[in-house]
Order: C-alpha cells, then sequence, then structure tokens
C-alpha cells in the first residue's frame, strides 16, 4: 500500500511538471508567434514606408516622407525617393536563447545605413513588437537613458 502511495505521488508530480511545462511561454511577452523567415520573406515583398518614427519621444516622422524603402533578398536596403536614393543593408535574426536580448521580441530587424543624415538614426537592431503583411512595428531602447524610440513600416 505504502509503495503504491509512493508511485501515485511520483506520477501526480510528472503530470503537473509536465503541464506546467507545456504551458510556459519563453518569450517575456508573448511574441514566440513571429517568425524569422517569414518576417524575412514578406519584408522583400513590395515596397515600405515609414509611418511614424518616434526618437526618444520626439516625432521624426516627416524625416522620411516621400521614401519607399525595398528590403532585398541579398541583404541590401533601398531608401529612395524622387530625388534621393540611400542604400543600406538590412536583416532578421532571432535571439532566443540569447541572454544580451533585451525588449519586448526575441526577433530582431537590423537596420543599418553608413550615413551622417537622419537616417543613421534608423541604423540598429530593433525588437519586432508586431508583423503583419502589410505593417511591421519596432521598438528601440535606447543605451544610456532608456528612451524608447519607435518605428513602423507599412506595405506602400
Amino acid at each position: 500500500m505504502k509503495k503504491s502511495s509512493y508511485l501515485r505521488l511520483i506520477m501526480l508530480l510528472m503530470l503537473t511538471v509536465g503541464i506546467t511545462t507545456a504551458c510556459s511561454d519563453d518569450d517575456d511577452n508573448g511574441q514566440n508567434n513571429i517568425d524569422q523567415q517569414e518576417l524575412t520573406l514578406r519584408m522583400q515583398q513590395g515596397g515600405w514606408i515609414i509611418t511614424e518614427y518616434i526618437d526618444s519621444g520626439q516625432d521624426e516622422t516627416n524625416d522620411f516622407n516621400g521614401f519607399t524603402f525595398s528590403f532585398n533578398v541579398d541583404g541590401t536596403l533601398v531608401a529612395s525617393s524622387t530625388a534621393t536614393t540611400y542604400n543600406g543593408t538590412w536583416s532578421v535574426e532571432d535571439e532566443r536563447g540569447d541572454d544580451n536580448s533585451q525588449g519586448d521580441s526575441d526577433v530582431d530587424f537590423n537596420i543599418f545605413f553608413n550615413l551622417t543624415n537622419e537616417f543613421e538614426d534608423l541604423n540598429d537592431d530593433w525588437d519586432v513588437v508586431s508583423s503583419s503583411d502589410t505593417r511591421l512595428v519596432l521598438i528601440d531602447v535606447s543605451g544610456g537613458n532608456g528612451d524608447i524610440d519607435e518605428l513602423t513600416f507599412e506595405r506602400n
């Protein structure tokens, strides 16, 4: 009788651990539904425009008015308007398991322009907040002061 009680207790503990593990969420805010490959493919389709850029509380969206962003398969990024074209690079990285990742997501959206104008403000490893076929919302927590930058792309 004593042996069967211990066996039941062990089985109950195993069941409890199994349920707890199955229900746990590896991400801080439930962002595990953002898939690196899916996001990469989505961004390569068509042109995108910046519909919001908040830099440390300042709305700087107008700095990018008139520009269409093309995220190319080879990792190049082209921002073009009727008068100007800027070239950069981009990538999407899955940071799950990286102890250095911060923010709302484990998927980083990296942008780099080798420029010294307003486009250098976009240079960062942005955290993906949400992604759909027509919209990408990104945030970045600034290093020193903890300000949050927000960047939103929408399909053109």
